[in-house]
């Protein structure tokens, strides 16, 4: 019975390939790392998080001064700018959630919808898809 018990308390347990039932703490999204070297100050390490949000910021700031379309493009630009950054760049900081692959189809996507978005909006839209108009007839008739 002893030898049980030192086997049990001696022993290793044997490493499994499930996930433990509480995570204690996470792995770095690849390319997550310092944008820029250690000596620079904190801002200057994360520059492409900094201006994907100051270019949001422009926009969000033209379209509150009734700009709606450039703003939106503006948005839109940025997010698409991100994609392009996450997809480039080996380390872009606090830009990098998850892996590189989810990062540019997530910022990718959503940049190109507003895109399409703003320049698809009323008034007078910049961009006319004949299908979606007939789409959308097809839908509201009766």
């Amino acid at each position: 019975m002893s030898a049980d018990r030192g086997h049990e308390q001696g022993a290793r347990r044997r490493a499994t390939r499930r996930f433990p039932l509480f995570t204690r703490d996470t792995a770095r999204p690849e390319g997550g790392g310092r944008a820029a070297s250690g000596d620079l100050p904190a801002p200057a390490r994360q520059w492409p998080v900094l201006v994907v949000l100051a270019t949001v910021a422009v926009g969000l700031l033209l379209t509150s001064l009734d700009q709606f379309r450039v703003g939106a493009l503006l948005i839109g630009a940025a997010l698409l700018g991100g994609a392009v950054m996450r997809w480039i760049l080996p380390s872009v900081g606090m830009l990098a959630v998850r892996s590189r692959f989810t990062d540019i189809v997530t910022y990718g996507v959503l940049g190109l919808a507003i895109v399409l978005l703003a320049l698809m909006a009323q008034p007078k839209p910049w961009l006319v898809i004949p299908y979606l108009k007939d789409t959308l007839h097809f839908t509201m008739r009766n």
